[in-house]
């Protein structure tokens, strides 16, 4: 059974990162390229939120006895297969592995055309993650709490 209180834990800190996020962003990737530090911070942020995703994947894998994932984004995708997350949140969070990747590792740099890109439009796709998540957690208790 999942340990809901720190799958809700983890959620928090995704709410946070993105809260972070649209605090620094700006108005267009010319912007955000010309503010190093915004830049950073908004990169940053969306790291980190797209590991707490991550995390939240990891920790409902393992709890539920699922195989494990071989990769981030395959988290991502089991979630998927047992109807954790959408089909179109599967393969934005799968996406967003590629920029949070970039983020951690520093390849080549930032791109901040990226950057803007995933800190306004793919904000949503965080939020919907969380709330699928919220969802199927709540359901997932709800029936267990039922089965007892």
């Amino acid at each position: 059974m999942v340990d809901a209180a720190l799958v809700t834990s983890k959620l928090s800190e995704l709410a946070d990162r993105v809260g972070r996020v649209r605090k620094h962003a700006k108005a267009d990737a010319a912007a955000l390229g010309t503010d190093r530090d915004a830049l950073e911070l908004v990169s940053f942020n969306l790291m980190l939120a797209v590991q707490a995703c991550a995390d939240i994947a990891s920790h409902i894998i393992a709890d539920e006895g699922w195989s494990p994932a071989g990769s981030l984004a395959d988290g991502f995708a089991r979630l998927a297969s047992h109807g954790v997350i959408s089909a179109p949140t599967q393969l934005a969070l799968s996406r967003a592995v590629g920029l949070r990747n970039v983020v951690a590792y520093g390849y080549a740099g930032v791109d901040p055309a990226a950057v803007h890109a995933a800190s306004t439009a793919g904000l949503s796709d965080l939020d919907g993650f969380a709330r699928e998540v919220v969802a199927w957690l709540a359901a997932s208790t709800h029936g267990a709490s039922h089965s007892s």
